[in-house]
């Protein structure tokens, strides 16, 4: 199946983009742990967060949902200790925030996914929650899922986690730590990747309840005896997905307001419109809304370190940019639903690009006319989201395998219709 884009340029809309996924993921994890009471509104109702909400039922939470009004309740704990088989199929936040979540307390289950999600490491995750009491064991392959965890809490303690490989292990002890016996201290091993979303959890703890200390992302220290308290949280609407609306108006000389958008949000991909502003792209900031003018483009150099999830977008506005783009240290996205870097680096040369693939980078220099192309997808959400930005100016664009967007935001293709009128 493809999704064929239109080309189209000069249009002005309005988009309205789904709840943050990685908030939703993260208010699911602290609302379990908070016991009733806890009220989720503006829930994204996509493919991750449904296997997180899934997972957790799974696992005996009473949770009620209102996909028209998106929101869920959280009305009653599961009894320790847990026992089940959860399926996340590629949800990197589920299995890695279940996976603390379990171990704090306590039981035996396992966690599993689909086969890419069997490529996807855990073995650092896996050390953490072992030296905190833990047992975790890998069901087939050393240090990759399906893994099973055994335990009866988490003694707390002093442990180390590698920082260049996933801040969601990080995001994952810090969520469940309140609830070990002892002092958590998790120390930093080399630089912390993706700095933004540490900050969103340790926000989203402090918001209901629970102090952590970071001492400068080389170290985290969390008290325990503290306890969540549940509560009516608002999910922020999500920066990521806002992006390709950011991109579709710099690329095709448009003009798009994104609303529910605070340009002082927690989220640290908001940043990618100051990229655009670089670039040459206009761009104004409401108090709930951001808008974006398209305007002549001129290539960059980035380190987007903290923000790989927006490269993808950034590499395909790159293509219509005076000049190479340059996007660094980003090693991190080889590990994400497929390898991110191996896939730009295809698909930007199939459409005419010529492109440098780096360990940790990548570098796309515009060509001067674009040929049609079947955009292979990996079935990675964020391939068709900003490949499809490439059938605005060029006729022709066909994406495969569409659906993969269910992944985050499964209204995207809709939402684009937006642009034609």
């Amino acid at each position: 199946m493809f999704y064929e884009v239109k080309p189209v340029q000069n249009f002005k809309c309005t988009i309205n983009v789904p709840g943050s996924k990685s908030m939703t993921n993260r208010a699911l994890i602290i609302g379990a742990l908070a016991g009733c009471g806890t009220v989720l509104k503006n829930f994204l109702y996509s493919d991750d967060t449904l296997y997180m909400l899934d997972a957790l039922r799974k696992l005996g939470y009473i949770i009620y949902d209102d996909k028209k009004a998106k929101t869920v309740v959280i009305e009653k704990p599961a009894q320790a200790p847990l026992k089940n088989s959860c399926f996340v199929g590629n949800s990197g936040t589920a299995i890695r925030f279940l996976a603390s979540l379990c171990a704090v307390t306590g039981g035996e289950v396992e966690l599993t996914g689909i086969e890419r999600m069997k490529e996807r490491p855990i073995g650092e995750l896996a050390g953490v929650l072992e030296s905190l009491g833990a047992e975790v064991i890998f069901i087939e392959k050393e240090g990759f899922p399906p893994i099973r965890i055994k335990s009866k809490g988490l003694k707390g303690g002093k442990v180390s986690i590698r920082g260049d490989i996933s801040s969601q292990f990080i995001s994952s002890v810090l969520l469940s730590a309140p609830y070990a016996e002892k002092d958590i201290e998790i120390e930093i091993e080399g630089e912390l990747v993706s700095k933004p979303y540490v900050d969103i959890t340790i926000q989203m703890m402090k918001e209901f309840g629970v102090n952590v200390e970071n001492l400068n992302y080389q170290s985290f220290c969390i008290k325990a005896g503290q306890i969540y308290t549940p509560m009516g949280y608002e999910i922020e609407s999500d920066c990521s997905s806002a992006s390709y609306f950011f991109a579709a108006a710099a690329i095709a000389n448009g003009d798009v307001t994104v609303q529910n958008i605070s340009p002082k949000t927690m989220q640290g991909d908001i940043k990618f419109v100051d990229i655009l502003e670089e670039m040459g792209a206009k761009v104004e900031r409401g108090t709930d809304y951001v808008r974006v003018i398209g305007g002549k483009l001129k290539g960059t150099t980035v380190d987007m370190h903290n923000i790989s999830d927006v490269a993808q977008t950034l590499a395909v506005t790159a293509l219509f940019a005076d000049g190479p783009t340059e996007i660094k240290n980003v090693y991190n996205m080889r590990l994400k639903e497929t390898d991110r870097l191996k896939a730009l680096t295809n698909e930007l040369a199939k459409l005419g690009a010529v492109v440098e693939e780096k360990n940790n980078g990548i570098i796309i220099h515009p060509a001067s006319s674009y040929q049609a192309s079947e955009i292979e997808t990996y079935d990675d959400h964020r391939m068709a989201m900003s490949f499809a930005l490439v059938g605005l100016k060029i006729a022709g664009i066909k994406i495969a395998n569409p659906e993969c967007v269910s992944k985050t935001f499964p209204t995207y293709f809709k939402e684009l219709q937006k642009i034609y009128g």
